[in-house]
């Protein structure tokens, strides 16, 4: 199995997106209904994307892709997402 980082290296690239600091933001697993910071979460790199995965059930939580032109976000894994001001 590929080794994962924290949560916090999806932190800039979400950061980018919705413009706000995501290192405290919280998401509700759609798989297992966990609550936790996304800084628990499991970040697996792979070339021009992030795979964000759920620390307790391995669900897929958020998948970031990059190109030249473009930043696609998936977030079907996450029944809900809370960014704090």
């Amino acid at each position: 199995m590929m080794s994962h980082l924290d949560g916090n290296a999806i932190a800039g690239p979400l950061s980018e997106i919705f413009g706000a600091d995501m290192t405290m933001a919280s998401g509700r697993c759609g798989g297992c209904g966990d609550v936790s910071p996304l800084a628990m979460a499991m970040v697996y790199l792979k070339p021009n994307a992030y795979i964000v995965r759920c620390h307790v059930c391995d669900t897929m939580l958020i998948m970031v892709v990059e190109s030249r032109a473009s930043v696609a976000i998936e977030i079907e894994g996450l029944d809900s997402l809370v960014i704090p001001r």
